[in-house]
């Protein structure tokens, strides 16, 4: 019997070999859905090209770019879980849309599973140098003294910019007037203007306007100062409000059913190039953080994320349908 059973083993291996083929037998479609140049597009970039180098296949980026990136996510939810497509999916769509959407072509939870966080990256909270606005108490100050009076320019309704303006009016106790902009590009063009006279912006796009002085940087909305701006305070320092923190973020994903395996061999992947120095600093010089974080832990935080903005969205009565 012991004989017999080990000459059947080799007999067995070709079945084995067949039902759990090898991954990624070919090419690897990351999907993106925003244009080229955003900043998730970038980080997806950055990213193939270390994973390209540690799995042995190219990863190659596929922009799927409009309507708030939900083509992009239905077309990463009804791939087939193979693992040979992915998504590199940010806030946007994964916590900000089901917080201000009824209705999505897809469900968040049941649709995708998470691989792994990569970054995360705060907004900024700017003004018009001609404001006369020195910190984020005197802003405070003055719109408690005169509620509603004082306008603040966003991306667009329902953008995170606009949902943290609302965080931020919420847990100060304040009321701003909302004015909506197509795209943070010309809101902060009006800004520097001055025909607006606060926003907040993306550390990246803001940064340039800071260091040249055509803007006056308040405060980031990371719970920790930013290495590119270390004198600057946090929100919660500035303006007293412990535990604020609104981030943008973003992470891999792929379609709901892909193997157990090949999750877990793309979060290694991805943990260990993240933390690895040169990619850290990539994404450093982006005006990120890098975050690495597994599919257990990232799959919370996409949770808790979405909680918290569905709360700041109904409070702020933000509804886009």
């Amino acid at each position: 019997m012991h004989r017999r059973s080990l000459l059947a083993t080799p007999l067995l291996l070709p079945g084995l070999a067949r039902a759990q083929p090898a991954w990624p037998a070919r090419p690897v479609r990351v999907i993106v859905p925003f244009p080229p140049g955003q900043a998730t597009d970038i980080m997806a970039r950055l990213l193939s090209e270390q994973l390209g180098q540690r799995l042995g296949q190219p990863f190659v980026v596929d922009n799927r770019a409009g309507g708030a990136g939900l083509p992009g996510m239905e077309l990463i939810a009804k791939a087939a879980p193979d693992g040979h497509t992915l998504g590199m999916a940010s806030s946007g769509p994964l916590s900000i849309n089901p917080a201000v959407m009824a209705k999505l072509p897809y469900d968040v939870e049941r649709d995708f599973v998470p691989i792994a966080l990569v970054f995360t990256t705060p907004l900024i909270a700017v003004v018009h140098p001609g404001a006369g606005i020195e910190s984020l108490a005197a802003l405070v100050a003055r719109a408690k003294a005169a509620p509603g009076q004082l306008d603040y320019a966003s991306g667009g309704p329902g953008s995170s910019l606009h949902l943290a303006a609302e965080a931020f009016c919420q847990q100060a106790g304040i009321r701003l007037n909302h004015i909506p902009y197509r795209g943070s590009a010309p809101a902060m063009t009006d800004l520097i203007a001055g025909n607006v006279k606060l926003m907040f912006d993306s550390l990246a796009a803001a940064l340039p306007h800071i260091q040249g002085g055509r803007v006056k940087a308040l405060g980031v909305t990371s719970a920790a100062r930013m290495p590119q701006l270390p004198e600057l305070p946090t929100v919660a320092e500035a303006a007293g409000l412990p535990g604020f923190e609104v981030l943008g973020w973003a992470g891999l994903i792929a379609p709901a059913g892909t193997p157990a395996p090949v999750v877990a061999r793309l979060a290694a992947a991805v943990l260990e190039a993240v933390r690895g120095a040169p990619m850290a600093a990539r994404i450093i010089d982006q005006g990120a953080t890098p975050a690495p974080l597994g599919p257990e832990e990232f799959g919370g935080f996409i949770r808790s994320e979405l909680i918290k903005l569905r709360a700041v969205a109904q409070a702020a009565d933000v509804r886009l349908d």
